[in-house]
């Protein structure tokens, strides 16, 4: 029976499924695997991690899928995994090659305070997609007040922009607080120092780069490597965080205020095949 609930979680969630006819761009929530968000267009694919799926973990960060350019492939995975839990860890074209565990991810934002980034409580809670066409796809995550300290009380509403063509996606993040007139945010990538992943970053004004290896190789081995980064164009500061965990762009907002930044990534498999290529992508988004 609960098989047959999945199943048919799936066709409906299908047969309303947020896509373009010309399939460059989709987005959707996905009850039927652990809540997640699920955000793809046709260079790039990655989800967010929903309610069913805290405690395993609970994290506001990005998962990234590595794929191939051309289609969109993340529905049929999901429809892949209801057979074999594992299936978009192995290569159909792309996969899951990526650890997020707690931590940013490919490219998230938190409150940083006293040095420490503040992470929600929950992962996202409610959703909303806003539009879907040819020329982009967007979405709202809420993530429910968390006290980020002693003094301050936050919650965020996370506006996710997808276009296709791009191995950027746009954000508009914001954060409502109490308890303090300004809220120190930071939009960042996780590095894996336990992974032992990184080849190569780049750490300049508003952008934070990487190239690295796979940094989730538990179900199969990945030979390729991941361009991730996250760009902050008003960005005060950008830097390593003391324990390597993270390279964030950070500024200081008001309540209320848009934190607004960009997250990106690539596969060497794809159309961007080294650290040179990835690194001169990213330096020429204005």
């Amino acid at each position: 029976m609960k098989r047959l609930l999945a199943i048919a979680s799936l066709l409906l969630a299908l047969a309303g499924c947020q896509t373009t006819p010309e399939a460059q761009v989709m987005v959707r929530f996905v009850p039927e695997r652990s809540d997640d968000f699920v955000f793809e267009n046709n260079l790039i694919a990655g989800r967010f991690y929903g309610e069913a799926l805290e405690g395993n973990p609970t994290s506001p960060g990005i998962d990234i899928w590595v794929k191939l350019p051309g289609r969109l492939v993340a529905n049929e995975w999901y429809k892949g995994a209801m057979e074999d839990p594992d299936y978009y860890h192995h290569d159909h074209g792309g996969k899951d090659c990526y650890k997020v565990a707690v931590s940013l991810g490919g490219g998230a934002s938190s409150p940083l305070i006293d040095g420490t980034l503040r992470y929600p409580a929950t992962n996202f809670r409610s959703h909303e997609v806003l539009h879907v066409g040819a020329d982009k796809a967007v979405f709202v995550l809420h993530y429910p007040a968390w006290q980020a300290s002693d003094e301050v009380t936050v919650s965020l509403d996370k506006k996710v922009t997808v276009v296709p063509g791009n191995h950027f996606c746009f954000v508009e993040d914001i954060y409502t607080f109490t308890g303090a007139e300004t809220l120190t945010v930071a939009a960042g990538v996780n590095r894996h120092p336990a992974q032992q992943t990184l080849l190569a970053e780049v750490i300049e004004p508003g952008r934070y780069a990487l190239w690295e290896n796979a940094s989730d190789q538990s179900i199969e081995p990945e030979d390729g490597q991941l361009g991730v980064a996250v760009i902050v164009p008003d960005a005060t500061a950008t830097f390593v965080t003391d324990d390597g965990l993270h390279g964030l762009c950070v500024k200081e907002i008001r309540s209320g205020e848009p934190f607004c930044y960009r997250f990106g990534s690539c596969w060497s498999k794809g159309n961007v095949k080294d650290a040179a290529a990835w690194f001169d992508y990213v330096k020429k988004q204005q």
